[in-house]
């Protein structure tokens, strides 16, 4: 029991695997967009980024914070 959740513990640093929307993306022809549908399309994709972006920091803050509460104390 204890080695199941040792084992558990260890793959939530793992990442994850996700269907990746970006890849699926990239796959696509763009042939038959209009100039205006791939400007809408840029518009929407560096949307993303920044909510991406903005994501990572908040997990990053987040990761400081648990890294210094459970960080191991110094022995004198």
């Amino acid at each position: 029991m204890a080695a199941d959740v040792a084992q558990q513990m260890e793959d939530d640093d793992l990442p994850r695997m996700r269907s990746d929307a970006a890849a699926l993306l990239a796959t696509e022809s763009l042939d038959t967009y209009s100039q205006d549908e791939l400007m809408a399309r840029v518009q929407q994709l560096e949307a993303e980024i920044v909510r991406v972006k903005a994501h990572h920091a908040k997990a990053a803050d987040h990761r400081k914070v648990a890294d210094a509460l459970f960080k191991p104390r110094e022995t004198d």
